[in-house]
Protein backbone atom coordinates (compact mmCIF):
# COMPACT_ATOMS: atom_id res chain seq x y z
CA UNK A 1 0.00 0.00 0.00
CA UNK A 2 1.29 3.46 -1.08
CA UNK A 3 2.42 5.23 2.66
CA UNK A 4 0.78 8.34 1.43
CA UNK A 5 -2.50 6.20 1.97
CA UNK A 6 -4.46 4.04 4.57
CA UNK A 7 -7.12 1.86 4.18
CA UNK A 8 -10.32 2.49 6.08
CA UNK A 9 -12.94 -0.08 7.28
CA UNK A 10 -14.93 -0.86 3.71
CA UNK A 11 -11.39 -1.20 1.90
CA UNK A 12 -11.31 1.98 -0.35
CA UNK A 13 -8.26 3.57 0.63
CA UNK A 14 -8.11 7.60 1.09
CA UNK A 15 -5.06 10.26 1.11
CA UNK A 16 -3.75 11.01 4.02
CA UNK A 17 -2.89 14.22 5.86
CA UNK A 18 0.59 14.28 3.69
CA UNK A 19 -0.74 13.85 0.66
CA UNK A 20 -3.74 16.00 0.83
CA UNK A 21 -0.79 18.86 2.25
CA UNK A 22 1.50 18.18 -0.77
CA UNK A 23 -1.83 18.45 -2.95
CA UNK A 24 -2.46 21.71 -1.41
CA UNK A 25 0.64 22.67 -1.79
CA UNK A 26 1.29 22.06 -5.91
CA UNK A 27 -2.45 24.08 -6.25
CA UNK A 28 -1.34 27.43 -4.25
CA UNK A 29 1.68 26.96 -5.85
CA UNK A 30 0.59 26.57 -9.47
CA UNK A 31 -1.64 29.90 -8.76
CA UNK A 32 1.28 31.86 -7.15
CA UNK A 33 3.61 31.17 -10.53
CA UNK A 34 0.61 32.31 -12.40
CA UNK A 35 0.05 35.32 -10.20
CA UNK A 36 3.64 36.09 -10.75
CA UNK A 37 3.26 35.93 -14.56
CA UNK A 38 0.04 38.25 -14.74
CA UNK A 39 2.12 41.12 -12.41
CA UNK A 40 5.18 40.40 -14.62
CA UNK A 41 3.90 40.97 -17.62
CA UNK A 42 1.75 44.02 -16.41
CA UNK A 43 5.11 45.49 -14.99
CA UNK A 44 6.66 44.99 -18.63
CA UNK A 45 4.00 47.06 -19.92
CA UNK A 46 4.19 49.93 -17.11
CA UNK A 47 0.82 48.85 -15.98
CA UNK A 48 -0.07 50.66 -12.65
CA UNK A 49 -2.68 48.11 -10.77
CA UNK A 50 -5.28 49.37 -8.57
CA UNK A 51 -6.89 46.76 -7.20
CA UNK A 52 -8.51 48.44 -4.25
CA UNK A 53 -10.92 50.20 -6.71
CA UNK A 54 -12.55 47.23 -7.88
CA UNK A 55 -14.60 46.18 -4.82
CA UNK A 56 -16.70 49.26 -5.08
CA UNK A 57 -18.12 47.86 -8.52
CA UNK A 58 -19.08 44.68 -6.78
CA UNK A 59 -20.64 46.09 -3.42
CA UNK A 60 -21.42 49.12 -1.15
CA UNK A 61 -23.02 50.13 1.42
CA UNK A 62 -25.36 52.58 2.25
CA UNK A 63 -26.70 53.64 6.45
CA UNK A 64 -25.94 50.04 6.66
CA UNK A 65 -27.81 48.50 3.85
CA UNK A 66 -25.80 46.04 1.19
CA UNK A 67 -25.99 47.45 -2.47
CA UNK A 68 -24.90 45.30 -5.37
CA UNK A 69 -22.79 46.71 -7.23
CA UNK A 70 -23.08 46.82 -11.66
CA UNK A 71 -20.96 43.40 -11.91
CA UNK A 72 -23.39 42.04 -9.40
CA UNK A 73 -26.16 43.14 -11.09
CA UNK A 74 -24.84 41.96 -14.63
CA UNK A 75 -24.39 38.91 -13.16
CA UNK A 76 -27.80 38.65 -11.97
CA UNK A 77 -28.75 39.00 -15.30
CA UNK A 78 -26.28 36.33 -16.43
CA UNK A 79 -27.75 33.91 -13.88
CA UNK A 80 -31.63 34.63 -15.37
CA UNK A 81 -29.94 34.21 -19.01
CA UNK A 82 -28.18 30.69 -18.03
CA UNK A 83 -31.06 29.54 -15.62
CA UNK A 84 -34.63 30.08 -18.24
CA UNK A 85 -31.82 28.81 -20.95
CA UNK A 86 -30.82 25.77 -19.04
CA UNK A 87 -34.51 25.07 -18.69
CA UNK A 88 -35.58 25.35 -22.11
CA UNK A 89 -32.28 23.67 -23.85
CA UNK A 90 -33.07 20.63 -21.61
CA UNK A 91 -36.31 20.18 -22.76
CA UNK A 92 -35.40 21.19 -26.20
CA UNK A 93 -32.89 18.27 -26.29
CA UNK A 94 -35.80 15.72 -24.81
CA UNK A 95 -37.74 16.44 -27.46
CA UNK A 96 -35.31 16.56 -30.64
CA UNK A 97 -33.58 13.21 -28.91
CA UNK A 98 -37.27 11.53 -28.82
CA UNK A 99 -37.55 12.98 -32.24
CA UNK A 100 -34.11 10.78 -32.93
CA UNK A 101 -35.20 7.46 -31.49
CA UNK A 102 -38.79 8.16 -33.00
CA UNK A 103 -40.18 5.28 -36.35
CA UNK A 104 -41.52 8.28 -38.06
CA UNK A 105 -39.30 9.47 -40.65
CA UNK A 106 -40.34 12.83 -40.90
CA UNK A 107 -39.10 13.18 -36.82
CA UNK A 108 -36.06 11.79 -37.26
CA UNK A 109 -34.91 14.06 -40.09
CA UNK A 110 -36.16 17.16 -38.95
CA UNK A 111 -34.08 16.60 -35.53
CA UNK A 112 -31.30 15.49 -37.71
CA UNK A 113 -31.59 18.61 -39.40
CA UNK A 114 -31.93 20.89 -36.41
CA UNK A 115 -28.46 18.96 -35.37
CA UNK A 116 -26.45 19.52 -38.34
CA UNK A 117 -27.66 23.08 -38.66
CA UNK A 118 -26.95 24.03 -35.17
CA UNK A 119 -23.79 22.10 -34.49
CA UNK A 120 -22.10 23.67 -38.01
CA UNK A 121 -22.51 26.50 -37.41
CA UNK A 122 -20.88 29.26 -34.75
CA UNK A 123 -23.24 30.63 -31.30
CA UNK A 124 -22.39 33.76 -32.02
CA UNK A 125 -23.91 33.84 -36.03
CA UNK A 126 -27.11 32.08 -34.64
CA UNK A 127 -27.25 35.07 -31.90
CA UNK A 128 -26.63 37.67 -34.70
CA UNK A 129 -29.31 36.00 -37.00
CA UNK A 130 -32.16 35.66 -34.44
CA UNK A 131 -31.94 39.05 -33.47
CA UNK A 132 -31.12 40.97 -36.34
CA UNK A 133 -33.55 38.93 -38.67
CA UNK A 134 -36.03 36.59 -36.61
CA UNK A 135 -36.60 38.70 -33.76
CA UNK A 136 -37.84 41.65 -36.10
CA UNK A 137 -40.71 39.50 -37.36
CA UNK A 138 -41.59 38.21 -34.65
CA UNK A 139 -41.33 41.13 -32.05
CA UNK A 140 -38.70 39.38 -29.79
CA UNK A 141 -36.56 41.32 -26.75
CA UNK A 142 -33.02 41.31 -26.66
CA UNK A 143 -33.83 39.04 -23.12
CA UNK A 144 -35.96 36.42 -25.63
CA UNK A 145 -33.62 36.77 -28.62
CA UNK A 146 -30.50 35.51 -26.06
CA UNK A 147 -32.32 32.85 -24.64
CA UNK A 148 -33.66 31.82 -27.81
CA UNK A 149 -30.24 31.33 -29.35
CA UNK A 150 -28.71 29.58 -26.53
CA UNK A 151 -31.60 27.38 -26.14
CA UNK A 152 -31.32 25.74 -29.39
CA UNK A 153 -27.90 25.58 -29.22
CA UNK A 154 -27.08 23.64 -25.84
CA UNK A 155 -30.56 21.92 -27.17
CA UNK A 156 -28.32 20.61 -29.65
CA UNK A 157 -25.85 18.66 -27.46
CA UNK A 158 -28.22 18.43 -24.65
CA UNK A 159 -30.11 16.15 -27.07
CA UNK A 160 -27.31 13.57 -27.62
CA UNK A 161 -26.50 13.63 -24.23
CA UNK A 162 -30.17 12.56 -23.39
CA UNK A 163 -30.28 10.00 -26.75
CA UNK A 164 -27.12 8.50 -25.03
CA UNK A 165 -28.60 7.89 -22.19
CA UNK A 166 -32.16 6.90 -23.22
CA UNK A 167 -29.60 4.55 -25.50
CA UNK A 168 -27.91 3.18 -22.18
CA UNK A 169 -31.58 1.67 -20.66
CA UNK A 170 -31.24 -2.23 -21.45
CA UNK A 171 -33.41 -3.41 -24.51
CA UNK A 172 -34.96 -5.99 -21.69
CA UNK A 173 -37.11 -2.91 -20.61
CA UNK A 174 -38.47 -1.73 -23.37
CA UNK A 175 -39.73 -5.55 -24.03
CA UNK A 176 -41.07 -5.74 -20.56
CA UNK A 177 -42.74 -2.13 -20.88
CA UNK A 178 -44.22 -3.32 -24.04
CA UNK A 179 -45.51 -6.94 -22.70
CA UNK A 180 -47.35 -5.47 -19.76
CA UNK A 181 -48.95 -3.24 -22.44
CA UNK A 182 -47.39 0.07 -21.61
CA UNK A 183 -47.87 2.59 -24.49
CA UNK A 184 -44.39 4.27 -26.03
CA UNK A 185 -45.35 8.00 -23.87
CA UNK A 186 -45.91 5.78 -20.63
CA UNK A 187 -42.64 3.84 -21.27
CA UNK A 188 -40.37 6.44 -21.68
CA UNK A 189 -42.15 8.37 -19.03
CA UNK A 190 -41.98 5.78 -16.01
CA UNK A 191 -39.53 3.13 -16.95
CA UNK A 192 -36.90 4.66 -19.49
CA UNK A 193 -36.32 7.95 -17.94
CA UNK A 194 -36.38 7.36 -14.69
CA UNK A 195 -33.13 4.38 -15.21
CA UNK A 196 -31.63 7.41 -18.00
CA UNK A 197 -31.39 9.63 -15.85
CA UNK A 198 -28.45 8.15 -13.61
CA UNK A 199 -26.66 8.04 -17.16
CA UNK A 200 -27.15 11.29 -18.12
CA UNK A 201 -27.05 13.87 -14.89
CA UNK A 202 -23.56 14.64 -14.82
CA UNK A 203 -22.61 15.32 -18.33
CA UNK A 204 -26.28 17.66 -18.75
CA UNK A 205 -24.47 19.59 -15.76
CA UNK A 206 -21.10 19.36 -17.32
CA UNK A 207 -23.51 20.84 -20.18
CA UNK A 208 -24.86 23.68 -18.05
CA UNK A 209 -20.85 25.05 -17.04
CA UNK A 210 -20.77 25.11 -21.12
CA UNK A 211 -23.91 27.30 -21.11
CA UNK A 212 -22.84 29.74 -18.21
CA UNK A 213 -19.73 30.25 -20.12
CA UNK A 214 -21.11 31.00 -23.82
CA UNK A 215 -23.87 33.36 -21.95
CA UNK A 216 -21.16 35.59 -22.26
CA UNK A 217 -22.11 36.32 -26.05
CA UNK A 218 -25.02 37.86 -25.24
CA UNK A 219 -23.18 40.78 -24.26
CA UNK A 220 -22.79 41.14 -28.12
CA UNK A 221 -26.49 42.52 -29.01
CA UNK A 222 -26.43 44.89 -25.80
CA UNK A 223 -27.69 42.60 -22.94
CA UNK A 224 -26.24 44.29 -19.91
CA UNK A 225 -24.62 40.63 -18.34
CA UNK A 226 -21.52 40.66 -16.57
CA UNK A 227 -19.56 40.43 -19.34
CA UNK A 228 -20.86 43.85 -20.51
CA UNK A 229 -21.08 45.25 -17.74
CA UNK A 230 -17.27 44.87 -17.27
CA UNK A 231 -16.86 46.58 -20.24
CA UNK A 232 -18.59 49.40 -20.18
CA UNK A 233 -17.02 49.93 -16.50
CA UNK A 234 -13.12 49.35 -18.07
CA UNK A 235 -14.53 51.81 -21.00
CA UNK A 236 -15.13 54.43 -18.20
CA UNK A 237 -12.19 53.51 -15.22
CA UNK A 238 -9.72 52.15 -17.95
CA UNK A 239 -8.76 49.19 -15.08
CA UNK A 240 -8.96 46.50 -17.86
CA UNK A 241 -6.70 44.04 -16.65
CA UNK A 242 -8.42 44.36 -12.81
CA UNK A 243 -12.21 44.06 -14.15
CA UNK A 244 -11.40 41.17 -16.50
CA UNK A 245 -9.59 39.32 -14.20
CA UNK A 246 -12.57 40.13 -11.43
CA UNK A 247 -15.30 38.81 -13.89
CA UNK A 248 -12.88 35.58 -14.91
CA UNK A 249 -13.16 34.86 -11.31
CA UNK A 250 -16.98 35.17 -11.36
CA UNK A 251 -17.33 32.84 -14.12
CA UNK A 252 -14.71 30.15 -12.27
CA UNK A 253 -16.70 30.35 -8.93
CA UNK A 254 -19.73 29.98 -11.19
CA UNK A 255 -18.43 27.11 -13.42
CA UNK A 256 -16.40 25.38 -10.19
CA UNK A 257 -19.21 25.12 -8.07
CA UNK A 258 -21.57 23.22 -11.10
CA UNK A 259 -18.20 21.48 -11.07
CA UNK A 260 -17.84 20.12 -8.03
CA UNK A 261 -21.69 19.64 -8.01
CA UNK A 262 -21.29 17.09 -10.96
CA UNK A 263 -18.61 14.98 -9.03
CA UNK A 264 -20.22 14.61 -6.00
CA UNK A 265 -23.38 13.65 -8.22
CA UNK A 266 -21.09 10.36 -10.42
CA UNK A 267 -20.26 9.59 -6.33
CA UNK A 268 -23.42 9.79 -5.28
CA UNK A 269 -25.16 7.63 -8.40
CA UNK A 270 -22.00 5.44 -8.13
CA UNK A 271 -23.00 4.61 -4.21
CA UNK A 272 -26.55 3.75 -5.33
CA UNK A 273 -25.79 1.88 -8.59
Amino acid sequence: MDACNYLIPDGSSRPSWKRLAFDWFRVLATAGLLLWFVYAGGAGLGYNWQWYRVPRYLYSFAEGHFLAGPLLEGLVVTLRVSAVSLVLSSLLGLITAVCRLSGSFAARAIARGYLELIRNTPLLVQLFFIYFVFSPMVDLSRFASAVLALSLFEGAYASEIIRAGILAVPQGQWEASKSIGLGRYRTYRHVVLPQALRHMTPPLVSQAVSLIKDSALVSTIAIYDLTMKGQEIIAETYLVFELWFTIAAIYLMLTLSLSLATQAMEKRLALTG
